[in-house]
């Protein structure tokens, strides 16, 4: 399921959050100087987000800056963050819209770092297991070499 958020304040953005990515859509005129023309949508996956910077407005406006594994973080406060892609920019009227969204993705992240209960065992992991069957003599070599067939799906 996804969720939209709308900021149409300053620099207009709408980002959609999904239990995958998270999808910024700059649009406007200012959006297109300050971030060099139209770049279209861009994607980031949850699970290679690292950090989220969240600035909240005060004199100037606040923004969200997503930081992940190859992007190149902006260092220069407001007015960098406002020529950055990975950076959405809203006012004060939008502040509690803009710490709904940081939550969502958050609480996302953290299901996406927290391992499953039902993990997968690989192939490779199970014919060891076997293996040390095999040898300990619980089990056959022809139950042995059936299970691997199986395992391997030959």
């Amino acid at each position: 399921m996804s969720k939209v958020f709308e900021f149409k304040s300053n620099g207009k953005f709408t980002v959609t959050v999904d239990d995958y990515n998270v999808k910024i859509q700059p649009k406007g005129f200012s959006n297109f100087i300050n971030k060099g023309g139209s770049k279209g949508e861009k994607s980031i996956p949850i699970k290679s987000i690292t950090a989220i910077q969240f600035k909240e407005p005060r004199l100037t406006t606040g923004y969200v800056q997503f930081a992940y594994s190859g992007s190149s973080e902006t260092k220069g406060g407001t007015m960098a963050a406002v020529k950055d892609e990975n950076t959405i920019t809203f006012v004060k009227k939008e502040l509690k819209q803009a710490r709904e969204m940081v939550d969502l993705i958050e609480s996302k992240r953290q299901n996406e770092s927290t391992p499953s209960k039902n993990t997968s065992v690989s192939a490779a992991d199970e014919i060891l297991k076997m293996k040390e069957l095999l040898d300990t003599g619980i089990l056959t070599q022809d139950e042995f070499d059936a299970k691997k067939k199986q395992l391997l799906g030959i």
